[in-house]
């Protein structure tokens, strides 16, 4: 009898493909949901607990049972975050007056033209911002924004940094991606030796910092860089063990960055009458996991490389230790190599090829370091 399969830590919730915004990055907005047909908070109390949850869309506050939504999540989740364009201000700060304990996350893509020209609404910005500063003045600690850097943002990436530290507030990045969530085949960094500039600058700042989670922000973006030039992943993806994807008809994916062209297999669905421990061990969701293990794509998301961070700590410690102490010394941060952490991970995986790699095969300007 197969061995069971420890049940994942994290979650994203896809309450809608619904949104208001038209963003030029993700076409989710002309690939609707049919509300009648979306998950209902019934259905998400079969879900078991987890140490973090995600509620994201499209814009999930276009769910009008977004409340109930979120009731479910808090009591199964250690720690529950909502992402936003921040659009619904009176929705979004009726949600956070009855679980101030919430995290909210509001999609900026820069300062306010270069936002609201890459998002499609005019206003956005300035929405909001004044709905984070009103989280702010609630007492709504877990609050801030995030960036998905383009070809045509990043100039706005550091600006933003320093605005959410002098608010006091969180800074998330992203570099967009290509897959059957954004309904985008053509997000591709052109000016790459710009944007890697920006991203250079942005973790010598953090690493200047006081705080030892803007020092692992810095590996994270450095896991940026080397995605935008096409490395392989630097910690292995292990979507469909430690985290997975929910969408709004109830399917079970290991992550929202699968394309049609490499491969997409779902491990079942929450409506189909299994309990979720079955499905999670199903022989469906163990194929999931072989897909996975040798997967051709190196995505870095904050989803599946967050998980990874944690569980081999140590690796990205090692590289946090030397460049803080290289920063704290007024030394270059080490920013021209990307440590590759064997830890045991096909050698295919990540390799952004049809064909296999050959075995023990390594990316040119990767350094692998010991375990």
């Amino acid at each position: 009898m197969p061995m069971k399969v420890s049940l994942p830590t994290d979650i994203s919730v896809i309450t809608t493909y619904r949104c208001q915004m038209r963003c030029k990055m993700c076409s989710i907005w002309q690939n609707p949901t049919d509300s009648k047909q979306e998950i209902t908070p019934a259905e998400l109390e079969r879900l078991p607990r987890f140490k973090f949850s995600n509620i994201t869309g499209g814009e999930p506050f276009l769910r009008q049972d977004i409340e109930d939504i979120v009731d479910v999540m808090m009591r199964k989740s250690d720690r529950v975050v909502i992402s936003t364009s921040g659009w619904h201000k009176d929705r979004i700060l009726a949600l956070a007056k009855r679980f101030p304990k919430i995290g909210i996350r509001v999609s900026m893509e820069g300062l306010s033209q270069c936002n609201d020209d890459l998002r499609g609404r005019s206003g956005g910005f300035d929405r909001g911002l004044g709905l984070l500063l009103e989280l702010k003045r609630m007492g709504v600690k877990d609050i801030g924004f995030g960036q998905t850097v383009s070809s045509k943002n990043s100039h706005d990436l550091l600006p933003l940094y320093e605005l959410s530290r002098n608010l006091g507030m969180e800074f998330a990045t992203a570099s967009f991606h290509n897959s059957f969530y954004f309904h985008k085949g053509d997000n591709w960094i052109q000016n790459k030796d710009e944007v890697t500039k920006n991203f250079e600058e942005l973790i010598k700042r953090l690493l200047e910092e006081n705080s030892p989670k803007a020092w692992f922000r810095a590996f994270f973006n450095l896991g940026l860089i080397n995605y935008i030039h096409g490395g392989r992943r630097m910690l292995p993806c292990e979507a469909g063990s430690v985290n997975f994807f929910l969408d709004p008809y109830g399917e079970i994916y290991p992550c929202n960055g699968l394309e049609e062209r490499y491969w997409k297999k779902s491990m079942g669905n929450i409506r189909s009458g299994k309990s979720f421990e079955e499905i999670w061990n199903s022989p469906e969701a163990a194929e999931v996991r072989t897909c996975v293990g040798s997967c051709a794509k190196n995505c870095w998301m904050v989803g599946t490389a967050a998980p990874v961070m944690k569980k081999y700590f140590r690796h990205p410690a090692t590289w946090v230790a030397r460049n803080k102490l290289r920063s704290m010394l007024g030394q270059p941060v080490d920013v021209s190599t990307f440590p590759w952490f064997d830890v045991g991970q096909d050698p295919r995986q990540g390799d952004l090829r049809s064909e296999p790699l050959s075995e023990g095969a390594e990316v040119a300007n990767r350094e692998a370091l010991p375990l």
